[in-house]
Protein backbone atom coordinates (compact mmCIF):
# COMPACT_ATOMS: atom_id res chain seq x y z
CA UNK A 1 0.00 0.00 0.00
CA UNK A 2 1.03 3.87 -0.23
CA UNK A 3 1.01 5.14 2.58
CA UNK A 4 2.11 8.69 1.29
CA UNK A 5 5.83 9.37 2.67
CA UNK A 6 7.15 12.20 1.60
CA UNK A 7 10.49 12.21 -0.56
CA UNK A 8 12.63 12.27 2.85
CA UNK A 9 11.11 9.32 4.68
CA UNK A 10 11.12 7.24 1.30
CA UNK A 11 15.42 7.99 1.08
CA UNK A 12 15.74 7.03 4.57
CA UNK A 13 13.27 3.84 4.24
CA UNK A 14 15.41 2.58 1.22
CA UNK A 15 18.83 3.48 2.62
CA UNK A 16 17.84 1.66 5.94
CA UNK A 17 16.32 -1.18 3.93
CA UNK A 18 19.53 -1.47 1.64
CA UNK A 19 21.94 -1.63 5.17
CA UNK A 20 19.85 -3.97 6.63
CA UNK A 21 20.24 -6.38 3.27
CA UNK A 22 23.88 -5.97 2.66
CA UNK A 23 25.41 -5.38 6.30
CA UNK A 24 22.64 -6.79 8.33
CA UNK A 25 21.27 -10.09 6.71
CA UNK A 26 24.27 -12.10 5.76
CA UNK A 27 25.65 -11.90 9.83
CA UNK A 28 22.69 -12.04 11.25
CA UNK A 29 23.10 -15.55 11.88
CA UNK A 30 26.34 -15.29 13.69
CA UNK A 31 25.13 -12.42 16.00
CA UNK A 32 22.95 -14.48 17.29
CA UNK A 33 24.96 -17.23 17.78
CA UNK A 34 27.81 -15.81 19.50
CA UNK A 35 25.49 -13.22 21.14
CA UNK A 36 27.42 -10.41 19.90
CA UNK A 37 27.03 -6.84 19.94
CA UNK A 38 26.30 -5.28 16.51
CA UNK A 39 29.04 -2.59 16.29
CA UNK A 40 29.90 -3.14 12.82
CA UNK A 41 26.21 -2.66 11.53
CA UNK A 42 26.18 0.81 14.30
CA UNK A 43 29.14 1.95 12.43
CA UNK A 44 27.39 2.14 9.13
CA UNK A 45 24.32 3.13 10.64
CA UNK A 46 26.04 5.97 11.90
CA UNK A 47 27.76 6.70 8.68
CA UNK A 48 24.88 6.89 6.93
CA UNK A 49 23.07 9.52 9.36
CA UNK A 50 20.78 7.46 10.96
CA UNK A 51 21.88 7.48 14.43
CA UNK A 52 20.29 11.21 14.13
CA UNK A 53 16.74 10.81 12.95
CA UNK A 54 14.93 11.58 15.86
CA UNK A 55 17.72 14.19 17.29
CA UNK A 56 16.67 17.95 16.28
CA UNK A 57 19.45 19.14 13.58
CA UNK A 58 20.35 22.05 16.00
CA UNK A 59 22.30 18.93 17.85
CA UNK A 60 23.60 17.57 14.52
CA UNK A 61 20.72 14.76 14.15
CA UNK A 62 18.23 14.82 11.37
CA UNK A 63 15.54 16.21 13.05
CA UNK A 64 12.99 14.15 10.81
CA UNK A 65 9.89 13.24 12.96
CA UNK A 66 8.55 9.72 14.30
CA UNK A 67 7.38 8.26 11.21
CA UNK A 68 10.90 8.85 9.53
CA UNK A 69 13.08 7.06 12.18
CA UNK A 70 10.59 4.07 12.15
CA UNK A 71 10.28 3.26 8.89
CA UNK A 72 14.07 2.85 9.06
CA UNK A 73 13.42 0.79 12.55
CA UNK A 74 10.86 -1.70 10.10
CA UNK A 75 13.58 -2.41 7.47
CA UNK A 76 16.19 -2.91 10.32
CA UNK A 77 13.37 -5.45 12.13
CA UNK A 78 12.90 -7.18 9.16
CA UNK A 79 16.42 -8.60 8.82
CA UNK A 80 17.21 -8.46 12.72
CA UNK A 81 15.35 -7.89 15.94
CA UNK A 82 18.92 -8.40 17.95
CA UNK A 83 19.95 -5.14 15.64
CA UNK A 84 17.08 -3.40 15.58
CA UNK A 85 16.42 -3.22 19.24
CA UNK A 86 20.53 -2.15 19.92
CA UNK A 87 18.64 1.00 17.56
CA UNK A 88 15.47 1.36 19.15
CA UNK A 89 17.12 1.30 22.55
CA UNK A 90 19.50 4.15 21.45
CA UNK A 91 16.11 6.31 20.80
CA UNK A 92 14.77 5.20 24.17
CA UNK A 93 17.66 6.58 26.02
CA UNK A 94 17.62 9.46 24.35
CA UNK A 95 14.42 10.79 24.51
CA UNK A 96 14.49 11.83 28.27
CA UNK A 97 17.15 14.20 26.95
CA UNK A 98 15.47 15.20 24.08
CA UNK A 99 11.93 15.97 26.10
CA UNK A 100 13.64 17.26 30.04
CA UNK A 101 17.04 18.09 29.38
CA UNK A 102 18.29 21.15 29.75
CA UNK A 103 20.04 23.26 26.88
CA UNK A 104 23.31 22.44 28.46
CA UNK A 105 22.38 19.44 29.13
CA UNK A 106 21.30 18.83 25.23
CA UNK A 107 24.61 20.38 23.58
CA UNK A 108 26.78 18.12 25.66
CA UNK A 109 25.42 14.96 24.92
CA UNK A 110 23.11 15.09 21.88
CA UNK A 111 26.08 15.98 18.84
CA UNK A 112 27.82 12.99 19.80
CA UNK A 113 24.72 10.82 20.37
CA UNK A 114 23.77 12.19 16.57
CA UNK A 115 26.82 11.06 15.52
CA UNK A 116 26.61 7.94 16.45
CA UNK A 117 29.81 7.85 18.84
CA UNK A 118 28.09 7.55 21.69
CA UNK A 119 25.54 4.85 22.71
CA UNK A 120 22.41 5.34 24.90
CA UNK A 121 20.79 3.17 27.44
CA UNK A 122 17.33 3.64 29.72
CA UNK A 123 17.31 2.60 32.95
CA UNK A 124 14.14 2.04 34.66
CA UNK A 125 13.28 -1.93 35.51
CA UNK A 126 14.35 -3.37 38.49
CA UNK A 127 14.03 -6.79 40.56
CA UNK A 128 10.76 -5.63 42.11
CA UNK A 129 10.14 -2.53 39.31
CA UNK A 130 8.73 -4.54 35.76
CA UNK A 131 5.15 -3.87 35.23
CA UNK A 132 4.92 -1.67 38.47
CA UNK A 133 7.21 1.18 37.78
CA UNK A 134 6.13 3.05 40.82
CA UNK A 135 8.53 0.60 42.67
CA UNK A 136 11.84 1.53 42.06
CA UNK A 137 14.08 1.05 44.74
CA UNK A 138 17.14 2.77 43.53
CA UNK A 139 17.99 6.15 45.73
CA UNK A 140 19.33 8.80 44.74
CA UNK A 141 20.28 11.35 47.74
CA UNK A 142 21.57 14.73 47.66
CA UNK A 143 24.47 15.89 49.16
CA UNK A 144 26.57 18.59 48.51
CA UNK A 145 27.05 19.29 44.82
CA UNK A 146 26.44 15.77 44.01
CA UNK A 147 23.74 13.20 44.10
CA UNK A 148 24.67 9.77 45.33
CA UNK A 149 23.41 6.43 43.84
CA UNK A 150 22.70 3.05 45.33
CA UNK A 151 20.75 0.32 43.64
CA UNK A 152 20.49 -2.19 40.71
CA UNK A 153 19.11 -2.02 37.77
CA UNK A 154 17.92 -4.78 35.54
CA UNK A 155 17.74 -6.26 31.99
CA UNK A 156 19.32 -2.81 30.61
CA UNK A 157 19.37 -2.70 27.04
CA UNK A 158 23.16 -1.44 25.62
CA UNK A 159 23.92 -2.06 29.21
CA UNK A 160 28.02 -2.22 28.98
CA UNK A 161 28.49 -0.79 25.70
CA UNK A 162 26.65 2.25 25.99
CA UNK A 163 28.45 5.39 27.38
CA UNK A 164 25.27 7.82 28.73
CA UNK A 165 21.98 6.14 30.78
CA UNK A 166 18.95 7.80 31.46
CA UNK A 167 18.42 6.50 34.92
CA UNK A 168 15.20 6.61 37.36
CA UNK A 169 16.24 6.80 40.99
CA UNK A 170 13.96 7.64 44.45
CA UNK A 171 15.17 11.34 45.75
CA UNK A 172 12.67 11.10 48.12
CA UNK A 173 11.08 7.75 48.97
CA UNK A 174 8.28 8.93 51.26
CA UNK A 175 6.70 10.76 47.90
CA UNK A 176 5.92 7.17 46.26
CA UNK A 177 6.03 7.68 41.90
CA UNK A 178 6.05 11.52 42.60
CA UNK A 179 9.55 11.36 44.57
CA UNK A 180 11.47 9.62 41.62
CA UNK A 181 14.02 11.86 39.75
CA UNK A 182 15.29 11.11 36.54
CA UNK A 183 19.24 11.34 36.34
CA UNK A 184 22.26 11.32 33.09
CA UNK A 185 24.97 8.85 34.41
CA UNK A 186 27.92 8.64 32.03
CA UNK A 187 29.79 5.10 31.97
CA UNK A 188 33.47 5.58 33.90
CA UNK A 189 31.40 7.24 36.85
CA UNK A 190 33.34 5.87 39.78
CA UNK A 191 30.95 3.26 41.87
CA UNK A 192 29.07 2.43 38.51
CA UNK A 193 29.63 -1.07 37.14
CA UNK A 194 27.94 -3.77 35.38
CA UNK A 195 26.78 -7.08 35.80
CA UNK A 196 27.13 -10.14 33.51
CA UNK A 197 25.99 -10.41 29.94
CA UNK A 198 22.75 -11.99 29.92
CA UNK A 199 21.63 -15.24 27.93
CA UNK A 200 18.31 -15.00 26.64
CA UNK A 201 15.97 -17.09 24.11
CA UNK A 202 16.22 -14.14 21.42
CA UNK A 203 17.40 -10.95 20.42
CA UNK A 204 20.75 -12.06 21.34
CA UNK A 205 22.63 -9.55 19.28
CA UNK A 206 21.28 -6.95 21.73
CA UNK A 207 22.98 -6.91 24.87
CA UNK A 208 21.12 -6.66 27.98
CA UNK A 209 23.18 -6.45 31.82
CA UNK A 210 22.59 -4.92 35.11
CA UNK A 211 23.59 -1.71 35.99
CA UNK A 212 25.28 -1.34 39.97
CA UNK A 213 25.50 1.54 41.55
CA UNK A 214 27.39 1.63 44.50
CA UNK A 215 27.85 5.23 46.41
CA UNK A 216 27.90 6.43 42.98
CA UNK A 217 28.33 10.36 42.91
CA UNK A 218 26.88 12.09 40.29
CA UNK A 219 26.70 15.85 39.51
CA UNK A 220 24.06 17.63 40.67
CA UNK A 221 23.70 18.91 37.10
CA UNK A 222 23.27 15.94 35.31
CA UNK A 223 19.69 15.79 37.07
CA UNK A 224 17.04 16.01 34.19
CA UNK A 225 14.67 18.81 34.63
CA UNK A 226 14.09 18.94 38.52
CA UNK A 227 13.26 16.39 41.66
CA UNK A 228 10.14 14.79 41.47
CA UNK A 229 9.42 14.56 37.96
CA UNK A 230 11.86 10.93 37.30
CA UNK A 231 8.14 9.24 36.71
CA UNK A 232 6.76 11.76 34.31
CA UNK A 233 10.15 11.64 32.21
CA UNK A 234 10.30 7.58 32.29
CA UNK A 235 5.80 7.80 31.63
CA UNK A 236 6.47 10.26 28.50
CA UNK A 237 9.31 8.06 27.21
CA UNK A 238 7.37 5.22 26.87
CA UNK A 239 4.09 6.62 25.75
CA UNK A 240 6.58 7.78 22.86
CA UNK A 241 9.01 4.75 22.11
CA UNK A 242 6.43 2.38 22.43
CA UNK A 243 5.41 2.82 19.05
CA UNK A 244 9.23 2.11 17.67
CA UNK A 245 8.41 -0.91 19.84
CA UNK A 246 4.94 -1.63 17.52
CA UNK A 247 7.10 -1.24 14.28
CA UNK A 248 9.19 -3.83 15.27
CA UNK A 249 6.57 -6.07 15.29
CA UNK A 250 5.76 -4.50 11.99
CA UNK A 251 8.88 -5.59 10.84
CA UNK A 252 9.22 -9.27 11.87
CA UNK A 253 6.31 -9.95 10.65
CA UNK A 254 7.04 -9.10 7.46
CA UNK A 255 9.76 -10.79 7.27
CA UNK A 256 8.49 -13.51 8.58
CA UNK A 257 5.91 -13.65 5.95
CA UNK A 258 8.06 -12.95 2.94
CA UNK A 259 10.43 -15.68 3.82
CA UNK A 260 7.54 -18.29 4.06
CA UNK A 261 5.85 -17.30 0.66
CA UNK A 262 9.18 -17.77 -0.54
CA UNK A 263 9.15 -21.32 0.99
CA UNK A 264 5.83 -22.02 -0.72
CA UNK A 265 6.67 -20.99 -3.30
CA UNK A 266 9.65 -23.56 -4.04
CA UNK A 267 8.63 -26.07 -1.40
CA UNK A 268 6.88 -29.19 -3.94
CA UNK A 269 4.36 -31.77 -2.10
CA UNK A 270 2.20 -34.26 -4.02
CA UNK A 271 3.75 -32.76 -7.11
CA UNK A 272 2.81 -28.87 -6.46
CA UNK A 273 4.16 -26.09 -4.75
CA UNK A 274 2.40 -26.15 -1.30
CA UNK A 275 1.56 -22.07 -1.91
CA UNK A 276 -1.07 -24.02 -4.18
CA UNK A 277 -3.25 -25.37 -1.32
CA UNK A 278 -5.91 -23.43 -0.04
CA UNK A 279 -5.07 -24.12 3.11
CA UNK A 280 -1.58 -22.51 2.71
CA UNK A 281 -2.96 -19.81 1.18
CA UNK A 282 -5.69 -18.57 3.71
CA UNK A 283 -2.60 -18.77 6.29
CA UNK A 284 -0.41 -16.45 4.41
CA UNK A 285 -3.32 -14.24 3.47
CA UNK A 286 -4.17 -14.16 7.32
CA UNK A 287 -0.60 -13.59 7.63
CA UNK A 288 -0.40 -10.18 5.09
CA UNK A 289 -3.66 -8.66 6.19
CA UNK A 290 -2.80 -8.90 10.22
CA UNK A 291 0.72 -7.20 8.51
CA UNK A 292 -0.46 -4.46 6.63
CA UNK A 293 -3.27 -3.47 9.21
CA UNK A 294 -0.38 -3.68 11.96
CA UNK A 295 1.32 -1.17 9.68
CA UNK A 296 -1.18 1.01 9.12
CA UNK A 297 -2.35 1.46 12.78
CA UNK A 298 1.53 2.32 13.99
CA UNK A 299 1.78 4.48 11.12
CA UNK A 300 -1.30 6.22 12.31
CA UNK A 301 -0.35 6.57 15.70
CA UNK A 302 3.59 8.15 14.76
CA UNK A 303 1.51 10.62 12.15
CA UNK A 304 -0.47 11.59 15.30
CA UNK A 305 2.43 12.05 17.29
CA UNK A 306 4.18 13.86 14.69
CA UNK A 307 1.57 16.00 14.09
CA UNK A 308 2.02 17.92 17.75
CA UNK A 309 -0.37 16.22 19.82
CA UNK A 310 0.08 16.16 23.21
CA UNK A 311 -1.39 12.83 24.22
CA UNK A 312 -1.32 9.82 22.87
CA UNK A 313 -0.60 7.31 25.51
CA UNK A 314 -3.98 4.80 24.54
CA UNK A 315 -2.77 5.41 21.11
CA UNK A 316 1.07 4.13 21.49
CA UNK A 317 -0.12 1.65 23.90
CA UNK A 318 -2.40 0.58 21.09
CA UNK A 319 0.05 0.04 18.47
CA UNK A 320 2.60 -1.57 20.75
CA UNK A 321 -0.05 -3.79 21.67
CA UNK A 322 -1.69 -4.91 18.48
CA UNK A 323 1.58 -4.57 16.03
CA UNK A 324 3.54 -6.94 18.63
CA UNK A 325 0.79 -9.66 18.93
CA UNK A 326 0.88 -9.68 15.15
CA UNK A 327 4.71 -9.77 15.41
CA UNK A 328 4.17 -13.19 17.81
CA UNK A 329 1.50 -14.75 15.56
CA UNK A 330 3.13 -13.95 12.30
CA UNK A 331 6.60 -15.70 12.93
CA UNK A 332 4.71 -18.44 14.49
CA UNK A 333 2.32 -19.22 11.83
CA UNK A 334 5.62 -18.75 9.28
CA UNK A 335 7.35 -21.44 11.01
CA UNK A 336 4.28 -23.48 11.04
CA UNK A 337 3.99 -23.08 6.92
CA UNK A 338 7.68 -24.34 7.01
CA UNK A 339 7.03 -27.14 8.94
CA UNK A 340 10.67 -28.94 10.10
CA UNK A 341 12.59 -26.96 7.63
CA UNK A 342 11.07 -23.47 9.80
CA UNK A 343 12.23 -24.95 12.81
CA UNK A 344 15.81 -25.26 11.96
CA UNK A 345 18.41 -22.65 12.30
CA UNK A 346 20.16 -23.03 9.11
CA UNK A 347 16.35 -20.51 8.19
CA UNK A 348 16.13 -17.45 9.73
CA UNK A 349 12.20 -17.59 10.74
CA UNK A 350 13.31 -19.85 13.56
CA UNK A 351 15.11 -16.55 15.15
CA UNK A 352 12.38 -14.11 14.00
CA UNK A 353 9.77 -16.46 15.93
CA UNK A 354 12.49 -16.60 19.45
CA UNK A 355 13.08 -13.04 18.83
CA UNK A 356 9.45 -11.64 18.43
CA UNK A 357 8.38 -12.80 21.73
CA UNK A 358 9.96 -10.22 23.92
CA UNK A 359 8.03 -7.40 21.83
CA UNK A 360 5.40 -8.33 23.78
CA UNK A 361 7.02 -8.27 27.14
CA UNK A 362 9.58 -5.43 27.36
CA UNK A 363 8.11 -1.66 27.66
CA UNK A 364 5.11 -2.19 28.98
CA UNK A 365 3.81 -6.00 28.76
CA UNK A 366 0.89 -6.25 26.48
CA UNK A 367 -1.30 -7.22 29.19
CA UNK A 368 -0.83 -4.23 31.26
CA UNK A 369 -0.74 -2.14 28.21
CA UNK A 370 -4.55 -3.34 28.41
CA UNK A 371 -5.33 -2.03 31.14
CA UNK A 372 -3.69 1.53 29.94
CA UNK A 373 -6.05 1.67 27.02
CA UNK A 374 -9.36 0.63 28.71
CA UNK A 375 -8.28 3.04 31.57
CA UNK A 376 -8.17 5.96 29.16
CA UNK A 377 -11.16 4.57 27.71
CA UNK A 378 -12.88 4.82 31.39
CA UNK A 379 -11.86 8.36 31.65
CA UNK A 380 -13.17 9.57 28.28
CA UNK A 381 -16.40 8.53 28.95
CA UNK A 382 -16.61 9.99 32.20
CA UNK A 383 -15.51 13.41 30.54
CA UNK A 384 -18.26 12.99 27.95
CA UNK A 385 -20.72 11.88 30.50
CA UNK A 386 -19.93 15.01 32.65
Amino acid sequence: MDYLLTEEQIMIRDLARQIAREKVVPVRAELDEKSEFPWKVIKVLAESDLMGLHIPETYGGMGTGSLAHLVALEELSKACLGVSTTYAANALGTFPLLFFGSDEQKNKYLPDIAAGKKIVAFALTEANAGSDASGIKTSAQLDGDEYILNGTKQWITNAGEAEIYTVIAMTNKSRGARGASAFIVEKGTPGFSFGKKEDKMGIRASVTRELIFENCRVPKQNILGREGLGFIVAMKTLDQSRTGVGMQGVGVAQGALDEAVKFARERVQFGHPIIGFQAIQHMLADMATAVEAARALVYSVARHMDSGAKEFSKESAMAKVYATDVGMRVTTDAVQIMGGSGYMKEYPVEKMMRDAKILQIFEGTNQILRNVIGQTLNKEAARVAK
